[in-house]
């Protein structure tokens, strides 16, 4: 075979003396094996202790055909084979077996072995933290709004002037994600941006007045649609522009069409008209013998090979220390409620501007699929981020900006 792999035994020798890998592969008693073509590898854990070789039980098997494994062990690999759940979900030629608890267990110790297959790319990596300022711009206070006849503590960071911009987070995450979009003096010149953590995540706390403790929480579209709505009527802002990735990006679409008399403009990142999928696939996110590792360690395949991994790894940090229901809970909303094919073509850009923005290696909200959002809804734009996944401002915020700040100027200009 022309691939390029290390023997059984250099390929545990890696994984035991990676940091990274060993967290991740603590306690575990089970491997990872790799077939490609023919031939197989395989490393195995006693109680996390790695060595080649395979057990009897607990083996998490991934298979495919050596042409496909040259695309997800290229030190650059192209869009969808930058980590093996993105294969699987865009069919492209891998098969995996074994328990699914152990693969959710294990799931980060078997992509961390995968990744280290892998050689390393030269791409440039630019990490923009230098600042002569002992304090970032954003300020951050709580206003107190009503939803669903409850009153709801919202926390919120503020920096800028000019036109409002709201910023809503993906699902199961909270306004840090937008940390760096603050620090960019070109936006803060001309917008008032405004971060919020929706009702259960970051510090924006559950209400007193409910039992939400003994209550399933799925997040539902009129109470999702109502929080920028009534924020922005209790911080009187004129006419807002509202910016949203993932769950935040369909919510910028539905605002348009629900809303439109409200904001002047929306944006959506990873926007789409219809996610398909269905949640039972993805119960273990919120399994009681399962780790938050697990959901930070898929949203990280979601992301772009080229982004600089510290901030990869920051944002799937975020993902590790939510509440356990949120993330599966926001996806009621994104997965099982949310749908706009049928009235898109309703939606009037003559009073709201709609904004599309695709991160090229998105497995969820692609390209495709925001695509066809902007040819449904007359007067739209869509623009393709290349080298961007799920998280474009958090994972990449050079390159997001390089997409972003042109609406921004044609909003102003508008």
């Amino acid at each position: 075979m022309t691939l390029q792999l290390p023997n059984e035994d250099e390929w545990a020798k890696a994984c035991a003396s990676d940091g990274e890998f060993r967290l991740a592969a603590r306690h575990w008693n089970g491997g990872v094996r790799l077939q490609i073509g023919d031939e197989s590898i395989a490393i195995k854990a006693v109680d996390g202790v790695i060595s080649a070789g395979s057990t009897a039980q607990g083996m998490l098997d991934f298979k495919g055909s050596e042409t496909v494994w040259q695309k997800l062990l290229a030190p650059v690999p192209p869009r969808f084979h930058n980590e093996v759940t993105a294969a699987l979900s865009a069919n492209v030629g891998i098969e995996r077996s074994g328990d699914r608890l152990d693969h959710a267990q294990y799931y980060a110790a078997a992509m961390r072995a995968i990744e280290l297959i892998r050689p390393a790319n030269d791409v440039p990596v630019t990490i923009d933290e230098s600042t002569s300022d002992q304090f970032d711009a954003p300020v951050g206070r709580y206003v107190h709004i009503e939803l669903a006849g409850h009153d709801y503590r919202i926390y919120y960071e503020q920096a800028g002037t000019g036109i409002p911009l709201l910023l809503q987070h993906t699902a199961g995450c909270h306004g840090s994600q937008w940390r760096h979009l603050f620090e960019d003096s070109e936006l803060t010149d001309h917008f008032c941006l405004i971060a919020y953590d929706l009702p259960f995540h970051g510090k924006s706390l559950p209400p007193t007045s409910r039992e939400w403790w003994s209550e399933t929480y799925d997040l539902d579209g009129e109470f999702l649609r109502a929080v920028p709505v009534q924020l922005a009527r209790a911080l009187e802002l004129e006419h807002p522009v509202f910016m949203g990735c993932s769950v935040g990006g369909l919510l910028a679409l539905d605002l348009a069409y629900r809303h439109a008399d409200l904001f002047r403009a929306v944006i959506a990142l990873e926007g789409s008209l219809n996610i398909e999928g269905n949640r039972d696939g993805i119960k273990e996110f919120y399994h009681p013998q399962v780790s938050s590792d697990y959901k930070a360690r898929m949203m990280e395949g979601l992301t772009a090979p080229t982004s600089p991994k510290a901030y990869v790894k920051e944002t799937s940090f975020v993902y590790s220390s939510g509440w356990p229901p949120a993330f599966l809970g926001d996806l009621y909303y994104y997965i099982d409620e949310f749908d706009l094919r049928e009235v898109a073509h309703e939606i009037n850009t003559n009073e709201v501007g709609v904004h599309i923005l695709s991160g090229e290696y998105d497995y969820s909200g692609t390209s495709e699929l925001g695509k066809d959002a902007s040819e449904a809804i007359a007067g739209s734009t869509w623009t393709e981020m290349l080298g961007v996944g799920h998280f474009p401002m958090s994972e990449n915020p050079r390159a997001f900006l390089r997409y972003l700040k042109p609406i921004l100027r044609d909003i102003r200009a508008n």
